[in-house]
């Protein structure tokens, strides 16, 4: 095996991706409601902000076709995928506005929650930051929810799962 060394550029995006790929991360899957219905988003750039006070961020990528309808939402909740969910994050990657494959429910402030995720947050929005070609959303965590389970990660272009310890 031999290292690939190698300065990121616009030229050798591939190679970027390949080594960022090499980190496993969890699958979320992001809804809000639009004027256009609920919408959703598959992503793996998820990570806790703080404590006190709660928050949470995910980032948006500026060329999805999913953008308008994120960029302005003021409430979102993210849901952390269990592995049994793995067909629900793959349908959501492809396409946002169809949810008629997943159980889901709107709460008070009209954000699609999903039906037995391993982890939910319910946010309000705390601020945005623009970062290159992505737009970093940092929500405050209203509400959140969890349960014991395996988690369905991403890494390298393949899913896998994680069991909890007991």
């Amino acid at each position: 095996m031999t290292d690939r060394t190698f300065t990121p550029t616009p030229d050798n995006s591939t190679a970027f991706r390949e080594a960022l790929g090499c980190f496993g991360t969890g699958v979320t899957v992001v809804t809000t409601e639009t004027a256009l219905g609920p919408r959703a988003i598959t992503v793996n750039s998820f990570s806790s902000v703080s404590l006190t006070p709660p928050l949470v961020l995910w980032c948006l990528a500026k060329d999805s076709n999913r953008f308008d309808a994120f960029k302005d939402c003021d409430h979102y909740s993210i849901h952390v995928m269990a592995e049994e969910q793995q067909e629900q994050a793959l349908k959501f990657a492809r396409e946002g506005a169809d949810f008629s494959h997943v159980n889901w429910a709107a709460d008070h402030r009209g954000r699609p929650r999903l039906a037995d995720c391993l982890a939910r947050f319910d946010c309000q929005l705390h601020a945005r930051h623009e970062a290159g070609d992505h737009l970093i959303i940092v929500g405050e965590v209203e509400q959140a929810m969890f349960r014991t389970g395996k988690g369905l990660i991403f890494k390298r272009g393949q899913f896998g799962g994680f069991a909890d310890l007991l």
